[in-house]
């Protein structure tokens, strides 16, 4: 009797995560569609401007492509590493400067967890920032290096000619899903028992996270859950340098806005991610899709961070227009 209650939960907990396998193909699908389907009245005034600077974009990278007399492998490791280090390290320089030492008091009057890095242990940081240096060149380099290859024999990814504006942002859009799937399942996946105390628990050690911290993982989990999500989507399409350089930038910029600790105004909230570091059980993904097919980002939706999720268009921060409720009204 009990191994057919067990074999009844065991189906019944399949059939809701293929339920839910099925709710995301149909999102994720007809999201895409409706994008291509009009895509030209979107993106109209944005082929305007293409249009008028593509010339001067495909001379600047004709230049480029010469300069490196088809060293083709050099110009890949710039556009995969070198860029991309530059956007993340260029960025987190600022919000490290606020962290420590709470200047500029712009960024800081935006902190979510307002009791905590205030400021940020300069022990912790420091552990911080060579954990993500030895990320970086002990195992993001040579990951980018063996993508070079792939992308060679999937297309010309150094090719003289730029790609066209609409195939760029068709390709980025395409490679948010694959990220958004393949890093909610794997994030997932880290954190089940038998995997979180020997992998994930490294990421978990800032509740209250910081910018640089988007990179602070164990080595197994930074390969797996950090690199392979973005990477995999250049891979399968035989991206350009161009996009692929584009997309790493993008990539971790908005992770290091995700982990940073601040809802600053025009950028996107934070208030996912940092729930996330809180709670430990909610609010796995990037675009929160498949965390609301999955339902977890049910106790995340009662909360005042909910509220607060959403991009500020002003400067007072919203910790003051959606203050936390006073525990007699909780």
């Amino acid at each position: 009797m009990k191994s057919q209650a067990v074999a009844a939960e065991t189906g019944r907990q399949a059939g809701q995560v293929w339920d839910s396998l099925k709710k995301a193909a149909f999102v994720l699908g007809s999201g895409l569609f409706f994008l291509v389907a009009f895509r030209n009245s979107v993106t109209w005034h944005l082929q305007r401007f293409w249009g008028a600077s593509g010339d001067f974009w495909q001379t600047q990278w004709g230049k480029l492509h010469s300069l490196f007399e088809g060293n083709e492998v050099a110009l890949f490791f710039l556009g995969t590493m070198l860029a991309p280090t530059i956007a993340f390290w260029s960025f987190n320089a600022i919000l490290m400067l606020a962290d420590a030492t709470g200047v500029p008091a712009f960024i800081t009057r935006y902190r979510i967890q307002r009791d905590r890095n205030n400021p940020v242990e300069p022990v912790k940081l420091w552990q911080a920032v060579r954990t993500v240096l030895f990320n970086q060149f002990c195992l993001s380099a040579p990951m980018v290096m063996l993508m070079y290859p792939i992308m060679q024999w999937r297309g010309n990814p150094c090719g003289p000619e730029l790609p066209t504006f609409h195939w760029v942002l068709l390709e980025i859009v395409i490679f948010g899903l694959i990220e958004e799937i393949m890093f909610y399942y794997s994030h997932r996946l880290f954190h089940h028992p038998a995997l979180y105390k020997h992998f994930h628990k490294v990421h978990h050690e800032w509740t209250a996270p910081i910018g640089v911290v988007a990179l602070y993982a164990h080595p197994v989990e930074h390969v797996l859950s950090n690199m392979l999500p973005p990477m995999l989507g250049p891979m399968l399409m035989g991206s350009h340098i161009a996009t692929t350089t584009l997309w790493f930038c993008m990539a971790l910029v908005i992770t290091s806005i995700s982990h940073c600790g601040y809802h600053l105004p025009f950028l996107p909230s934070p208030e996912f991610h940092d729930f996330h570091h809180l709670k430990f059980n909610q609010c796995y993904g990037v675009l929160g899709v498949l965390d609301r097919l999955h339902g977890t980002d049910t106790v995340f939706k009662k909360t005042k961070a909910y509220e607060r999720h959403t991009m500020l268009l002003n400067l007072t921060p919203l910790s003051e227009s959606i203050p936390d409720s006073l525990k007699q009204g909780q």
